[in-house]
């Protein structure tokens, strides 16, 4: 079981900055030290679907989504098993709950080392003035 627990979510001006973090723990099946490759974040406002924001692996490649590619960064801290999102320059437009996530590898099988995927509880950017 592996959880994903974040923070750093609240209430900014346009042109603000804010940053979330989001950290996992727990243990699969294979032992009680995680193995995660991708980290990301997605975001879903109201009656949208969710779409991903940034993404970044465990070499620390990265994908940004175009909507946030110079407003945004995405790093990690793999010790930590956490991941972080500095997003600046806001627009009432990335007003969304943001959710991060991690792909976690489980046990070897013998078509390879499976993924899952878990997901963190949500924080809930505004950006309003």
């Amino acid at each position: 079981q592996v959880q994903l627990v974040e923070s750093g979510g609240g209430l900014v001006q346009p042109g603000g900055s804010l940053r979330l973090s989001c950290a996992a723990s727990g243990s699969t099946a294979s032992g009680s030290i995680l193995t995660i490759d991708t980290m990301g974040w997605y975001r879903q406002a109201p009656g949208k679907e969710r779409e991903m924001v940034a993404t970044i692996t465990s070499t620390r490649n990265i994908n940004y989504a175009d909507s946030v590619k110079g407003r945004f960064t995405i790093s990690r801290d793999n010790p930590k098993n956490t991941v972080y999102l500095q997003m600046n320059s806001l627009k009432p437009e990335d007003t969304a709950v943001y959710y991060c996530n991690a792909d976690v590898l489980g046990p070897f099988t013998g078509a390879g080392y499976p993924t899952y995927t878990y997901w963190g509880q949500g924080a809930q950017v505004t950006v309003s003035s």
